[in-house]
């Protein structure tokens, strides 16, 4: 059975990893459940909506200049973003993306969480 996390993440990410140009979602925290095999994508603001999903195709957990050098040409966010945000950390966490699938329709937030309040980092569906 597959388990599954809600993201959420930037517009412009969010497209970059639907078109295959992001290929490492990152992230200061992981999931605890390492049998989590899926991310649903919320586009944040402005589009509110869940928008498509992907395969996690393995977890990363280096230094954060380690990871950069394992990540950088398909991180889809520019070094001085990536330092910045792992700025304090002496671990940094990237997410493999598998394969994408962008949702035909896309899906209100309600429709998989009845609270209808979007994760700050994620949440287990």
């Amino acid at each position: 059975m597959s388990i599954k996390v809600l993201l959420s993440i930037k517009p412009e990410y969010a497209e970059k990893i639907l078109n295959g140009e992001k290929k490492f979602e990152f992230r200061r925290v992981l999931p605890k459940n390492k049998e989590v095999d899926k991310v649903v994508i919320y586009a944040t603001m402005p589009i509110g909506k869940i928008i498509g999903e992907f395969e996690i195709a393995d977890f990363i957990s280096e230094s954060p200049i380690q990871l950069w050098q394992l990540t950088e040409e398909f991180a889809g966010i520019s070094f001085h973003f990536f330092e910045s945000y792992f700025s304090d950390r002496e671990l940094a966490h990237a997410i493999k993306v598998g394969k994408v699938t962008r949702y035909n329709t896309a899906k209100k937030l309600t429709d998989v969480l009845p609270s209808g309040v979007p994760p700050q980092s994620f949440c287990y569906l």
